[in-house]
């Protein structure tokens, strides 16, 4: 069974850092393609950042570019989103997805999810 686990949220002041992990499992990396989505109370669902390539390219969306880096470990099938300079408007949940990367990152290419780690950033 397709599963993902997202943690490492939690409750950061403006300014800080966090690194959410994306554990996986029932499938490889080289079978679905995986992307961070985040989604706030009331707003929809938002891409932030997924793999273009074999050679490590990676997109970021406009929102976060800059302050984001998206990595993987593939020993430990996780993948991680490291998340700088964090602001008030980056409070969401964050999701790790599997799927097919089929530009522009989309809920709809995605589908299997896990439940989400809460970011809460204080002002």
């Amino acid at each position: 069974e397709v599963q993902l686990q997202a943690s490492g949220g939690g409750l950061v002041q403006a300014g800080g850092s966090l690194r959410l992990s994306c554990v996986v499992s029932g499938f490889t990396f080289d079978e679905y393609a995986i992307a961070w989505f985040r989604q706030a109370p009331g707003k929809e669902r938002e891409g932030l950042s997924c793999f273009t390539g074999n050679d490590g390219s990676t997109y970021y969306a406009d929102s976060v570019k800059g302050r984001f880096t998206m990595s993987s470990d593939n020993a430990k099938s996780t993948v991680y989103l490291q998340i700088n300079s964090l602001k008030p408007e980056d409070t969401a949940v964050y999701y790790c997805a599997a799927g097919f990367n089929i530009p522009p990152i989309t809920p709809r290419t995605y589908g299997y999810w896990g439940r989400g780690t809460l970011v809460t950033v204080s002002s």
